[in-house]
């Protein structure tokens, strides 16, 4: 089993270890933080930007679409009443990539990453994921 140690640092910093690396966390201001390293919201949905651009990556690879300079934006909201992150919306760009008649395999790729597949197995969750010319809810 997988494991990811988070230590806590004092002043409201923290440092988690994952396997070789390591990030320091911060909280938002509100809780004492100061702005010296992502919020653990920010660790979350970049956690699902990133698994998505490197299964969309993967699949340009193997499908001989350019994906120099790709991106995928993820916005979100945060809500209380409880506090928690909805209607994540990712977008992922291909400047350079002719992909137009892979677009439904673009977005299977896209949605069926492990970060995303988990969220989906929450109840409650939202997420969206935008393609270059396609957009497709997927809600639970």
């Amino acid at each position: 089993m997988a494991k990811i140690t988070t230590t806590y640092k004092g002043d409201m910093l923290f440092e988690s270890k994952l396997g070789n690396h390591s990030v320091v966390i911060d909280v938002p201001a509100g809780m004492g933080g100061k702005d010296r390293g992502p919020t653990p919201p920010e660790l979350f949905v970049a956690s699902l930007g990133s698994c998505i651009a490197a299964l969309v990556a993967q699949y340009c690879g193997r499908s001989g679409i350019d994906a120099t300079d790709m991106t995928v934006d993820v916005t979100f909201d945060k809500v209380d009443d409880p506090t928690r992150l909805t209607n994540l919306k990712a977008r992922v760009e291909l400047p350079h990539g002719q992909c137009a008649d892979r677009q439904a395999a673009l977005h299977r790729v896209a949605e069926h990453c492990p970060v995303s597949e988990t969220i989906l197995t929450l109840e409650g969750i939202d997420i969206e994921i935008l393609g270059q010319e396609q957009l497709t809810a997927l809600a639970v």
